[in-house]
Order: C-alpha cells, then sequence, then structure tokens
C-alpha cells in the first residue's frame, strides 16, 4: 500500500487540490476514482504514502466542502482494495 487516494465529491475541488498539492511540492497526479470506491465524483488525487502528513495539512488549508477522505489504495492481483484512513 503505497498509494494515498484523496476523493472528492466535486470535480473541480479535485482539481484545485491536485494543483495546490502540486504548488507545495507533492508530487499527485489526477485519476478516475476506482468504481470499487463507491463514492465520489469521478475524480480523486493520487499521492505516495510518503507524503501523507503534508497533504492532509494542504487539504484542510483548502477548506474543501467536498472532500470525502483518505484512503489507502491497492491493487492486488487485478482487484482494488481500499481503506478509509
Amino acid at each position: 500500500m503505497n498509494e494515498i487516494l484523496a476523493v472528492f465529491r466535486s470535480r473541480s475541488q479535485a482539481i484545485d487540490c491536485n494543483n495546490r498539492l502540486r504548488m507545495s511540492g507533492i508530487p499527485c497526479m489526477l485519476i478516475n476514482t476506482p468504481k470499487e470506491a463507491n463514492v465520489g465524483c469521478g475524480l480523486s488525487v493520487k499521492f505516495n504514502k510518503n507524503f501523507l502528513m503534508r497533504a492532509k495539512a494542504v487539504i484542510k488549508g483548502g477548506n474543501y466542502s467536498a472532500f470525502y477522505g483518505c484512503y489507502y489504495f491497492d491493487n492486488r492481483y487485478g482487484r482494488v482494495y481500499f481503506n478509509r484512513i
């Protein structure tokens, strides 16, 4: 489990968060939220778990009303697993 997904209910807020994380020096990317999550708008921000604490601070500072939460994301043998942090 090396990757974290920040899941949003708003596409525009997910895009804004991705930009803020990049400006803060956190390597991240926008991805389609896997259907197994059963939540969100369809876009999530993916980043490495080593940046979790910094990313949480940036997300909290953004005051995102549509932020759903952070999830450990693991793809093993073709199956996707989620665990909420």
